[in-house]
């Protein structure tokens, strides 16, 4: 049998076995309907990083109510596609709108639903105006919401308790505005440049995580890094290759990309939602600037994670030693240990 990085029997658990296939009929029965309606709308990846995060994962990862996390996914969707269909501005000022909407749904509902910025921002930045997207996230949210709460009756998973989120409205103010700033300023250099997957939204999702969020993947900054490019080098080849070259459905082709993810996953001993969007993404780009998504990737997200570190996490002052833990990541440093 293959074992993790820490030398624990990959996929050894039945309960999370049992989770991981019902997270990979969610994806499937997405891309599949999207398919068959020939509507790409459909297609909202943040539901495979909601899926991730909701269903794998036995613990709580955001701070938020299932009914709230309906109407912020559904408002923030309805919201990005009325800026695409009825906002004058330009690209930049309407990204802008769409991530300060998003902040202040956050701020007023005290919950920590993070990927609501990817719903609000993925139709600004790809054009979004059909009203099918909308439709399908609020559709799909009530299915995730809906598998937890099973998940939980069934004791296939943990019961999670909301707690609102606490703090200095006044500090949220300024991180948010912070935050809104350096993200503006990466925009301008990804449209400027031309390279406008350097923002995203799973990837700016990412650099607010890291911003806000204690969990423990902020001490795993390169490890993060490689997983997000590796989901975005698996979303593309299998794309490319089975879709554009063999022709096969997308839905067929969702499964060999997830199957490499979760084992990813399982291999590393941890998760990082956003990169399940990341693998979802080629899916919903045009093809012609397909291949250079990984790369773009990359960069994007190496951008994001490093101001984060420097500006949250104040990675500057640090002790050289904490330095290199940091760096190296968990996988490697397990690795060498197991050798030695």
């Amino acid at each position: 049998m293959f074992r993790s990085a820490n030398g624990r029997q990959m996929f050894g658990d039945m309960i999370q076995r049992k989770r991981y296939c019902y997270a990979l009929l969610m994806i499937l029965l997405m891309v599949g309907v999207a398919g068959y309606f020939g509507e790409r709308e459909i297609i909202f990846p943040e539901m495979a990083a909601l899926t991730v995060g909701m269903w794998i994962v036995d613990k709580r990862v955001w701070q938020v109510s299932r009914m709230r996390m309906v109407i912020l996914m559904t408002v923030g969707a309805f919201v990005g596609v009325c800026i695409v269909r009825y906002s004058p501005f330009p690209l930049l000022v309407n990204l802008s709108m769409a991530f300060a909407f998003a902040a202040v749904c956050l701020t007023l509902f005290r919950a920590t639903l993070i990927p609501q910025i990817s719903a609000c921002m993925l139709p600004v930045l790809l054009g979004t105006e059909s009203w099918v997207y909308p439709i399908a996230v609020v559709v799909m949210s009530l299915i995730i919401v809906g598998g937890q709460w099973g998940m939980e009756r069934q004791g296939l998973r943990e019961k999670i308790t909301y707690t609102p989120v606490t703090g200095n409205r006044i500090d949220m103010f300024y991180r948010w505005l912070f935050l809104w700033v350096t993200m503006l300023a990466i925009a301008s250099l990804a449209i400027y440049t031309r390279n406008i997957y350097f923002i995203l939204p799973p990837l700016i999702v990412t650099y607010v995580e890291f911003a806000n969020s204690k969990a423990g993947f902020r001490n795993r900054p390169v490890q993060v890094l490689l997983v997000l490019f590796t989901a975005a080098v698996l979303g593309v080849f299998f794309e490319v290759v089975g879709h554009y070259y063999l022709h096969l459905p997308e839905w067929v082709i969702v499964l060999p990309i997830f199957i490499c993810l979760f084992s990813l996953f399982e291999f590393l001993g941890k998760f990082f939602a956003p990169a399940g969007a990341v693998a979802l993404i080629p899916m919903i780009v045009p093809e012609e600037g397909v291949l250079w998504l990984p790369l773009q990737v990359l960069v994007g997200a190496t951008l994001f994670i490093c101001l984060a570190m420097i500006c949250f996490q104040r990675c500057l002052s640090w002790p050289r030693a904490q330095l290199i833990v940091c760096l190296v990541p968990p996988f490697i440093r397990d690795l060498r240990k197991r050798r030695q």
